[in-house]
């Protein structure tokens, strides 16, 4: 019997275990928006276009031979900013913005920038544009009449009509669906009401029907107005750019060459984030091979050979996709018209490292290849011409190199005894019993032989290094984790909440030094335990404490970086002075703590961590906004609301403060939110899911979390312990029912290793 269950029983465990917690929402406050022109009146879409003309604009961008490429924007202020996709903006280029009348204009700076919702404003120098209004995307609704208006094609400041189909979630964004078509050079224009405000900025267009478009909402664009992050465009230049006599590329997104290695990032245009980068040599006749070395950014995504390409729809691809090697057939643009012929795991291939995919193309016959293992072959003759390059799909980006194409790509057998004396003189150098230059006398002999058996050589001890520091950093996190565990298990006035969030830094990352930061605490208590209104506490002491952090050191809730990973390590936060409300409350607490501040705890709202203050227990609460500059805030606030569910009574919530536990156990939550991906399934998980187990054995979701993915990565015996402990002592949430199926599954795995 396979190891393995079916997948009726995987999804029902997946339903008992699977909670993931949403935390660190980032709602916005109110934000200023530049000066509206007049709304028009709903007299149609060509008075629309007519009142609106003037402020949309084209937007070129301009390569080593002129033209390189077309998009759209839109006048968002009278001075100057232009509103716009990211990807249409690009990297390494000069960009260009021309108006309705003619009007052409360098672009001076990206004025602010977001990867995630590929939104992007720029900034020319101008007076007295005009500006069009900014409508609430959020009171869309479906059905309503709406207006496109762009360059598709290249032909400028094209106007089409259509209507909201849905709001849908893409690649984490929600987006607008529209019933109308998106073409190429629409990129960034303005989706518009019948009273000619902005509602979003057009964005996508789908390939499964040419009358199909998605737009981002242009309450998105707003996050960016009131939080600028401008970069003058003599630093935007800087990166490499693709040479075009040997590459093109197809279907947006960025690519970008350094030395040897190709890049490519941001989502393409093609249906499911396809983009192509396609060799400008001579087309491969068959029989060929075709190969390249391609790192995934992250596995979730998908990356490596097309060949047999005409230039858009129709080619074969070869490539590494969640963690596994596939072989596609690709006849037009949407996934209906796809192919995929084989999707197969390997050992072969190794996640998260360089690897190395050939393809064989005969006449009837496709060969595919990882690291000189066979992993797929098929038969099929459909296409037999085109070019042969680089492909990638949906959003994690990939490095490429040592792209190649040949009759025959395959290392040949180097002879036995040019392997013999190579060997030795490997051999004899390592024992360190010859010199460097002796031994590069004895490998001059054969040195295309030699080059290969010192790079298989370098590779097998680069392997095993790699085996060693993987177990290296898993001791470090057992220490780590048991030393948070330790600390976690005091009593509550005991426990030193600043070293538990360091420890959770430290675990990830082993050169942190716990004691430096506890020094530089130290130093900020000595600069402020002298202060006349710390001295008074309560409130006087809260506002001097938040002078001092939120203006004069300058420390501020991460704006346009908020997922990276830094925000959430304490030690990252006192190095950069910018981080999440939690890491930022830690801080804060523990400052206050440590002054003597009395009243304060931490607030676990919903939506966004805060520190609570009360005076005495007869008092409410006072919430203190660590994320936007020590605002306080009561409950009743606005602010505070928005991160409320409103059917919900919060008041005990509220008053009763987190424990340093709750609050510990969140941060290490808020780590899983970034690597757990869109499932929550990922192995990268697993440490932080130790991390907790270690701290409460008890947490049975966590512990069915990690069976899962321990079951999903063939770890049977990992996954039956962790159901079994489950089963020890079940939890008085699960029933009956759900308890016979955890015990049918553990009995199967169990069968499976027999």
């Amino acid at each position: 019997m396979n190891y393995l269950p079916d997948r009726h029983r995987i999804i029902l465990i997946m339903r008992l275990f699977l909670t993931v917690f949403l935390l660190a929402a980032l709602p916005l406050v109110a934000k200023p928006r530049p000066k509206p022109a007049d709304s028009p009146v709903d007299d149609g879409a060509t008075q629309i276009a007519e009142q609106v003309k003037p402020s949309v604009v084209k937007i070129t961008q301009m390569g080593r031979n002129g033209f390189d490429g077309l998009g759209s924007g839109f006048i968002i202020s009278e001075d100057g900013l232009i509103a716009t996709n990211l990807h249409v903006v690009g990297q390494g280029r000069r960009l260009q913005v021309e108006t309705s009348d003619g009007k052409a204009y360098e672009v001076k700076a990206v004025q602010a920038s977001d990867y995630h919702l590929d939104l992007a404003i720029l900034r020319v120098e101008a007076k007295g544009l005009k500006p069009l209004a900014l409508a609430d995307s959020d009171k869309v609704k479906q059905g309503q009449p709406i207006v496109a208006m762009g360059n598709p094609q290249g032909l400028a400041f094209s106007v089409v009509q259509g209507v909201i189909s849905a709001t849908r979630e893409i690649e984490g964004n929600s987006m607008i669906q529209l019933a109308v078509p998106i073409e190429q050079g629409n990129s960034g224009g303005p989706l518009l009401d019948r009273k000619g405000r902005v509602l979003g900025i057009l964005t996508l267009k789908s390939m499964r029907t040419e009358n199909l478009g998605f737009a981002m909402p242009v309450n998105a664009l707003k996050k960016l107005i009131a939080k600028p992050n401008p970069v003058p465009m003599g630093r935007w230049l800087t990166l490499g750019v693709l040479d075009p006599r040997l590459w093109k590329t197809s279907m947006g997104a960025r690519w970008t060459q350094h030395s040897t290695i190709v890049k490519s990032e941001l989502q393409g245009d093609g249906f499911g984030g396809r983009t192509l980068c396609l060799w400008q040599g001579s087309e491969p006749v068959v029989p060929f091979e075709v190969a390249v070395s391609v790192k995934l950014d992250e596995e979730s995504g998908a990356a490596g050979l097309v060949f047999c390409s005409d230039g858009s729809d129709k080619s074969y691809g070869f490539y590494p996709t969640a963690g596994q090697l596939r072989l596609t057939r690709f006849d037009g643009p949407d996934v209906f018209s796809w192919t995929p012929f084989q999707t197969v795991d390997s050992p072969a291939y190794h996640a998260g490292e360089w690897n190395d995919l050939r393809v064989r193309v005969e006449a009837r016959h496709i060969t595919c290849y990882v690291n000189g293992q066979k992993v797929i072959e098929q038969d099929d003759d459909e296409y037999r011409t085109g070019k042969a390059g680089l492909c990638r799909f949906r959003a994690p980006g990939a490095q490429y190199k040592n792209f190649r194409v040949g009759s025959d790509l395959t290392d040949k057998p180097i002879a036995a005894d040019i392997a013999s004396h190579v060997t030795k003189a490997l051999d004899a150098y390592a024992a360190q019993s010859t010199s460097k230059d002796s031994t590069l006398d004895a490998l001059l002999a054969n040195v295309g032989a030699a080059h290969r058996l010192v790079v298989e050589r370098a590779k097998k001890l680069e392997q095993e290094a790699v085996a060693l520091r993987k177990l290296d950093v898993s001791l470090q996190q057992k220490n780590t984790a048991r030393a948070l565990a330790k600390e976690l298990s005091k009593p509550e006035d005991k426990i030193d909440l600043f070293q538990a969030a360091l420890l959770i830094a430290r675990h990830d990352n082993a050169n942190v030094d716990p004691a430096m930061y506890h020094r530089i605490l130290e130093r900020m208590v000595d600069e402020l335990k002298g202060d006349a209104d710390i001295k008074k506490g309560g409130l006087a002491a809260i506002k001097r404490l938040n002078r001092y952090l939120f203006e004069e050191n300058g420390f501020h809730g991460s704006r346009h970086d908020y997922d990276n990973i830094a925000n959430r390590y304490i030690s990252e936060v006192l190095d950069d002075r910018e981080g999440l409300p939690i890491t930022l409350a830690v801080l804060y607490l523990e400052l206050g703590r440590k002054l003597g501040i009395e009243g304060l705890s931490g607030a676990g709202l919903p939506g966004r961590f805060m520190v609570g203050y009360r005076k005495d227990q007869a008092s409410p609460v006072t919430l203190i906004d660590v994320f936007e500059g020590g605002a306080l805030l009561d409950i009743g606030d606005q602010t505070v609301k928005a991160l409320l569910d409103p059917r919900a009574d919060h008041s005990e919530e509220l008053l009763r403060p987190a424990t340093k536990k709750e609050i510990v156990v969140r941060m290490i939550n808020n780590l899983i939110g970034v690597v757990g991906g869109e499932d929550g399934m990922r192995a990268e998980m697993v440490p932080y899911l130790n991390l907790i187990l270690e701290i409460d054995p008890a947490s049975w979701r966590q512990r069915g979390q990690r069976a899962m993915i321990r079951m999903r990565g063939k770890d049977v015996a990992g996954a039956r312990q962790d159901i079994s402990k489950i089963l020890e002592s079940p939890p008085p949430e699960m029933d009956d029912e759900q308890i016979q199926q955890l015990q049918r599954m553990f009995q199967q795995l169990g069968e499976g290793q027999h």
